[in-house]
């Protein structure tokens, strides 16, 4: 099915699609009790990571940090030790910025256009905080609606990667939006791609515009979208368990890094420099699966013993002791904090 006889319903698909969103949707925090606030709250913690594993994340963060003020005026420690557990902590960083950057103007801005000049907000974010918030015409493209818009006309054409899919689409996305109810409709895709037409196994016997859909009709709407399979590099990294007179040994990244700026984790063999033989000698503690963007790293914990490790070593910039009734007014990254948790319970 090409776009153009979907295009030429698209009447009839924008109504069955907002019927079925307004019985079906989801009780959210930022639908039932919408604010500006937490639709970018929401919009930037949605960003890589699931509803359900933002639900308490957004509940703590407006607790402690209820509006755009209260946020600015927050120091950056604070900010990325609530977001804790979430990853992607620029996301966090970004937040702050346009937190501040919001409070320094005389009103929010209400266009997509100018939104994309503040931090943090990029094509996707611009469009479903404008349209929710504002009421602005602007159709959101992200995975989900990729999914829905090249299941709907069985879109074939072999994408290298979902950014590209989003740019390709946006003009159809464009064409379907609802512009009496832009905010509703952005929200019904994102609704009906993450809970009925899922990237395997969709529920297409209960979708609302089933009759819309030509990869539905045929049977076969797992054949879209066709995007690249992500080449995953493979990579082994050997950290250090050093527990020294009820304190352990963590590694600080740097205030500058562009990944994990003034976060801890345990440290690896190229904080400690000169420590692979040591390495070799040491027990393995535990062994750690976890997958980052296009990597599958595997972790490989050793208990070292202080008086193991060249005087050399303890000595070298980031690494620092930290007692363990201090640990949580730390902030350490999300897989780090439940292995030290663990790891704590195991060997005390």
């Amino acid at each position: 099915m090409a776009p153009l006889p979907l295009i030429a319903q698209k009447n009839a698909f924008q109504d069955a699609l907002l019927s079925w969103y307004r019985v079906h949707q989801r009780k959210l925090p930022w639908r039932t009790a919408p604010s500006l606030y937490k639709t970018v709250v929401s919009e930037f913690m949605l960003q890589q990571t699931q509803v359900k594993t933002v639900l308490p994340y957004l509940a703590r963060w407006v607790e402690v940090f209820p509006d755009f003020a209260t946020l600015a005026a927050a120091s950056e420690e604070q900010v990325v030790k609530n977001w804790e557990g979430l990853g992607y902590y620029t996301r966090a960083r970004n937040l702050h910025k346009l937190a501040k950057a919001l409070v320094a103007l005389p009103a929010p801005p209400r266009t997509r256009e100018a939104w994309l000049e503040l931090p943090g907000i990029g094509p996707y974010t611009s469009a479903a905080i404008t349209s929710i918030s504002f009421g602005t015409p602007a159709a959101v493209v992200d995975g989900n609606v990729v999914r829905i818009l090249t299941r709907l006309t069985a879109d074939a054409t072999p994408f290298r990667d979902s950014a590209s899919a989003s740019k390709a689409l946006a003009s159809l996305a464009d064409a379907l939006l609802n512009h009496d109810e832009p905010g509703d409709h952005n929200q019904a895709m994102m609704e009906l791609g993450a809970t009925v037409c899922h990237r395997q196994n969709p529920l297409c016997t209960v979708c609302p515009v089933l009759k819309f859909c030509a990869a539905g009709r045929t049977g076969e709407p797992e054949a879209y979208p066709r995007l690249a399979a992500k080449a995953i590099e493979q990579r082994a990294v050997s950290r250090a368990w050093c527990l020294h007179k009820g304190k352990l040994l963590l590694h600080r990244t740097a205030g500058d890094a562009r990944r994990l700026a003034n976060m801890h984790e345990l440290p690896a063999a190229e904080h400690l420099g000169q420590a692979e033989a040591v390495f070799a000698k040491a027990e393995l503690l535990a062994k750690k699966k976890r997958g980052i963007t296009r990597f599958a790293i595997t972790e490989s914990i050793y208990t070292l013993a202080a008086s193991s490790l060249p005087a050399e070593s303890v000595k070298r910039p980031g690494l620092v002791w930290v007692a363990i009734e201090k640990l949580d007014t730390l902030t350490l990254s999300g897989p780090h904090r439940r292995w030290v948790t663990e790891l704590l319970a195991k060997t005390r």
